[in-house]
């Protein structure tokens, strides 16, 4: 494998644990489904899982609102399923991640509950109070950012959903607990943390205004918040880890700047989300791709994800083309950095279309939720047959029982990426240098290997050398329209 920390040429896969597989017949995924399909993870060779968060929550925000960062909600089958979990993994090489929601926590916490009761208690300065709103912050789920709580009779600030309190990190206790909550879950075994947003926790204790702020965009202030306090206190969580792997959400719009939040001190990779902005375009993914490589240079390199549990999966956005699923998985799998794989995605899944009614999650992001099928038959391996959430379209025919037994499918695309990744440590660890290439076409080099992406209709000639695996079959000397291959010498 790669000749530096395992993370650094591993393939991590992110599980949605309530879409992933049900095994109580509660219609909700659980931990032990995840347990139940860990041989397919095996199977398709990826190094690591990470697990969308499984701590106890009212579920506002499909999770994301912590209730209590220490346990594991029993409607996942609680800290003895999430023990066994962790163990069958261990003892088939897969390294587990769990999500880490430092921003802010459910305002059901025990912490904002004593907060909102007691100013002057123990938790009383835990969480942003105002007797006003201090400044003109939006929430990124529309309307101001503060909310007056009729217990405290103050104004408390959330970036998210009201019932999302954002935690004040300026406050040494609450600095002292979310490093021992990290701790907590480092002894019992895990091998990372994914930082929710991480970017947010600095905080200006004066709270000022953000000038120009776009009234028609909710996620303005998040995408443009930064303070310099937040690099200490990236150093003082990395300083807890001790050789696991911190991986971050810095959802900052102008993507050059999320370098920063990474060295040898801070984040060991952050997230690139702009190849989940790009439309269908070689230019477009080459000049992201181009972007990262001069902001993170021959040091450093992102983590690089298509879909995930808040966007469109990458098929339903690229007008639901099977091809272009497959060129752009070809693309992932062979980018300097750390590749993320979306549960579903080595389907070629797409999201399915939803009444208003079905819909759960305050924002509409529930299409890339919708369960994972494992097999051809109703209910497709759920101990409910009727899920959380309706099926994804084809379900019948994008499972994993009927993909596994077609070789040329997407399913075994994905199984024969990984499997070149793992074998070549040029696409570990080589340098990336893009190529020109005809138009339409996005090429670049990973050390004695060359990528060859065909983003349009038609079949371009491809150069010289051995074709070591490609989206479609090679003929002629030529690449098939909306193909991609992987080439040596």
């Amino acid at each position: 494998m790669s000749s530096g920390p395992w993370w650094r040429g591993a393939v991590v896969y992110q599980i949605y644990p309530r879409s992933f597989l049900d095994t109580t017949g509660s219609g909700v995924g659980d931990l032990d489904g995840v347990t139940a399909r860990l041989d397919h993870l095996v199977w398709l060779g990826v190094d690591a899982i990470w697990l969308s968060p499984i701590h106890p929550s009212p579920g506002v925000d499909g999770g994301y609102d912590v209730a209590d960062h220490l346990d594991v909600d029993p409607l996942f089958g609680g800290l003895p399923a999430f023990d066994r979990l962790l163990a069958a993994a261990h003892e088939r090489g897969l390294r587990v991640l769990l999500d880490w929601v430092p921003n802010h926590t459910s305002s059901e916490h025990p912490w904002f509950v004593s907060s909102r009761h007691d100013a002057a208690g123990p938790h009383g300065d835990w969480y942003w109070w105002a007797d006003e709103p201090a400044n003109n912050w939006p929430s990124a789920f529309g309307g101001p950012a503060w909310t007056l709580d009729p217990v405290r009779g103050q104004y408390y600030l959330h970036l998210f959903t009201s019932a999302q309190p954002d935690l004040n990190w300026n406050t040494p206790g609450v600095r002292a607990a979310m490093l021992d909550g990290l701790r907590y879950w480092l002894d019992r075994g895990v091998d990372g943390f994914r930082a929710d947003v991480v970017n947010l926790i600095g905080r200006d204790p004066r709270l000022p205004d953000l000038a120009d702020l776009d009234p028609a965009n909710p996620n303005d202030l998040v995408g443009r918040y930064r303070d310099p306090r937040t690099h200490d206190l990236l150093r003082a969580i990395r300083a807890v880890l001790d050789g696991h792997f911190l991986v971050g959400e810095v959802p900052l719009a102008d993507m050059s700047a999320v370098p920063s939040y990474v060295d040898s001190t801070q984040l060991h990779r952050a997230f690139d989300f702009s190849l989940m902005e790009a439309p269908w375009s070689a230019q477009a993914w080459r000049s992201r791709i181009a972007a990262a490589e001069a902001a993170y240079g021959p040091a450093g390199a992102p983590a690089w994800v298509l879909s995930s549990h808040d966007q469109p999966r990458h098929r339903s956005r690229h007008g639901g083309r099977e091809d272009r699923a497959r060129v752009a998985a070809c693309v992932l799998l062979t980018l300097r950095g750390t590749p993320f794989v979306y549960a579903g995605e080595e389907l070629g899944l797409t999201d399915p279309e939803l009444t208003p009614e079905q819909r759960v999650d305050p924002l509409g992001r529930d299409g890339s939720r919708a369960p994972v099928p494992w097999t051809a038959e109703p209910g497709h391996g759920w101990a409910a047959p009727d899920p959380w959430m309706p099926w994804p379209p084809h379900a019948a025919r994008r499972n994993v029982e009927v993909l596994r037994a077609e070789p040329d499918g997407i399913l075994w695309l994905y199984r024969r990426l990984i499997a070149l990744r793992r074998e070549h440590p040029d696409l570990r660890d080589g340098e990336l240098t893009l190529l020109d290439a005809p138009p339409g076409v996005l090429a670049y080099r990973r050390g004695g290997l060359t990528v060859q992406a065909n983003f349009t209709d038609s079949p371009v000639r491809v150069p010289r050398g051995e074709v070591l695996l490609a989206t479609e079959p090679a003929r002629d000397g030529m690449l098939a329209p909306c193909a991609a291959a992987v080439l040596a010498g």
